[in-house]
């Protein structure tokens, strides 16, 4: 990438006061931007106290300076930090200072950005930036900070590698096929496509996981009215967040509530009964319950002792969400809280005003939530997911065409997979997906 003429300046901790403030600069002016509000250049890598000044010489703050020269700094450029005290109008000062000495206000996540173009971090990395900034749980941080370390973009160039072996005993079949390697055998061939199906399918899993840490679950309590999801909400939730009455069709709206299980967060959705009804208000109101239905990562669907779930439409949901169905208000008939699994789908015995049953249904939803979890699990977005779903259908058409097919549609299929490979990491990425990427970060970082 050429190199950036611009110098950018922006506040880098976080809003509000504190004890202390973190200005950041970049780019080729930052040096005499150090010069100018610091007296002198600081040493490189080196904590400096020094006096802030305005153009007049009038006293700004009093803080330490950092000098990092390129290409040893976070963003690869020129890069200078100020700290000083963490007064908004300090650092606004500051920040205004130095634009007024050559540089401009950061957008959102330029920083990173600039990180990611002079080849600082790959785009895995930049975004689990972002990821451990926003982590809320310290399993979130974990993984965000295992990926930033290079956990995830490890796996995914260890992947390529085998592609592009795979790549290259394809296209020499092409190139010299009279004289073919012994690597590109049918049989040496399915070995490769058999060990890249399995780191493929591997990296995948992972991933998935890995978008479960980063952006939680959504779960949501469908069912009739008066069945108990706003009991069984508050209940989860441990506080009275949703109103409970004997009337049919008191909730109207979707109300929210994240609950942690095990690191993973859960946000668990209460929403209005599902019925028939001519209430334009209530229709409002079972209208966004099926919309947050066919977004839902798991559906609670609630029901009572001796009835059946009623007004659940399985095609309603989302494709792939779980489901656990829910027996509540079982102390109604001294029930005992009981689990039983048919056809793969657990339900549950509750009472949600006793509290029976509902250790088990926390317990179902920790392994819903947590999944498979694993020790060195990283952190990873859905557009990952989306890009080695991609890679995965582009290596099975791959394979299948290695048996029947000419050699030049399978090398189209294994250059395929690995330009979807190549987006997660940022080797092949448009300007388009850098901006909507990047746009995401705070300013400063």
């Amino acid at each position: 990438m050429p190199p950036t003429s611009e110098t950018i300046a922006a506040v880098a901790s976080a809003p509000g006061r504190g004890g202390i403030g973190v200005v950041r600069v970049s780019g080729p002016a930052a040096h005499a931007i150090a010069k100018a509000l610091c007296g002198s250049a600081p040493a490189p890598r080196r904590a400096h106290l020094a006096t802030f000044v305005d153009a007049a010489g009038a006293v700004l703050d009093r803080g330490l300076a950092l000098w990092f020269p390129a290409p040893h700094s976070f963003t690869g450029e020129d890069v200078l930090e100020l700290h000083a005290h963490g007064s908004p109008v300090v650092l606004d000062a500051l920040v205004r200072r130095a634009c007024a000495l050559g540089a401009r206000p950061a957008q959102p996540g330029e920083f990173s950005e600039r990180a990611f173009l002079n080849g600082k971090l790959d785009l895995a990395q930049a975004e689990a930036i972002a990821d451990l900034i926003a982590a809320r749980s310290e399993a979130q941080a974990r993984a965000a900070l295992r990926s930033l370390e290079g956990e995830f973009s490890r796996r995914v160039a260890a992947l390529t590698r085998t592609i592009v072996r795979l790549r290259v005993e394809v296209e020499a079949a092409i190139d010299f096929a009279d004289d073919a390697s012994e690597g590109a055998s049918p049989a040496a061939l399915e070995q490769l496509f058999a060990r890249a199906t399995a780191e493929l399918d591997a990296l995948l899993a992972a991933a998935r996981r890995g978008v479960r840490l980063t952006d939680g679950l959504r779960a949501v309590i469908v069912g009739a009215p008066n069945v108990g999801k706003s009991s069984l909400l508050n209940a989860l939730a441990g506080s009275a967040r949703a109103i409970v009455t004997e009337v049919p069709g008191t909730t109207r709206d979707v109300l929210r509530e994240s609950i942690l299980l095990e690191g993973v967060e859960l946000t668990l959705a209460d929403t209005a009964g599902l019925r028939d009804s001519s209430d334009r208000v209530e229709l409002e109101g079972i209208r966004r319950a099926r919309a947050e239905l066919a977004m839902a990562d798991l559906v609670l669907a609630v029901t009572v002792y001796g009835a059946a779930v009623g007004g659940l439409d399985a095609g309603e949901s989302k494709p792939g969400a779980q489901c656990i169905k829910i027996v509540n208000k079982i102390d109604l008939a001294d029930a005992a809280p009981w689990r039983c699994v048919t056809d793969g789908v657990v339900t549950l015995g509750v009472s949600a005003h006793t509290g029976a049953g509902l250790d088990a249904l926390r317990a179902e939803l920790r392994r819903m939530a947590t999944g498979s979890a694993v020790d060195g699990d990283f952190s990873a977005r859905t557009r990952h997911v989306v890009a080695l779903g991609r890679a995965a259908a582009s290596l099975a058409e791959a394979r299948a065409l290695a048996a029947t097919a000419t050699p030049e549609l399978v090398a189209e299929s294994l250059r395929a997979v690995q330009h979807a490979l190549g987006e997660i990491t940022g080797v092949f990425s448009s300007e388009d997906l850098l901006g909507a990427i990047f746009s995401t970060f705070c300013v400063g970082k």
